[in-house]
């Protein structure tokens, strides 16, 4: 939790998820300027989000610690450029498992995530089971990423690739000042 004299970011436990099916959160405009301010710049201190917002450093102090307990903010990060880290290349890949119980999928979970070139790893409904959000440097290093990763996982039947060309939108989390004009 941040104190009133430091920067927001230096936190360094990630707050717990909240419980599915939850009761939302209930945001003022006050709370998503809050969000907002540090969705764009994660590293402003008290007293320059206080200033964004409008508020006094103690009450904005005060709204920031209530937001971070009740695991509005799950953490502050840094966002990397891939491509300056030599992974300029974005694939999406579907996968789809031989099996579904709970064990095949737990276990391709577990593997999925020790895999330093995956994003991120979602279950999704439809014909394919996961789609898997991967940064390589190029053909050569996906392939690489295939044969000796991703193909090592037991109970993968297929998978399918697709290469991003260009990225369009590209943002960590929503914009809680717009969401709230169109969320009940």
């Amino acid at each position: 939790m941040a104190s009133k004299g430091e920067t927001p970011n230096r936190r360094s436990a990630r707050a717990p998820d909240p419980p599915r099916g939850a009761e939302p959160y209930r945001l003022d405009e006050i709370d998503r300027k809050i969000l907002g301010a540090l969705r764009a710049d994660g590293r402003l201190t008290i007293a320059g989000l206080a200033e964004r917002v409008g508020l006094s450093q103690s009450p904005c102090w005060t709204r920031l610690r209530r937001l971070e307990e009740a695991g509005l903010i799950r953490d502050y990060v840094a966002v990397l450029d891939h491509g300056a880290l030599g992974l300029p290349d974005v694939v999406f890949v579907e996968v789809t498992l031989d099996k579904h119980d709970d064990s095949v999928l737990e276990a391709f979970g577990t593997e999925i995530l020790r895999i330093p070139e995956v994003l991120e790893a979602h279950l999704v409904s439809g014909e394919y089971d996961y789609i898997i959000k991967v940064a390589v440097s190029g053909t050569a290093h996906y392939e690489r990423f295939l044969r000796e990763k991703l193909y090592r996982i037991r109970g993968i039947r297929q998978s399918r690739s697709v290469f991003a060309l260009r990225t369009l939108k590209q943002e960590v989390s929503v914009d809680p000042v717009a969401i709230g004009r169109t969320v009940p």
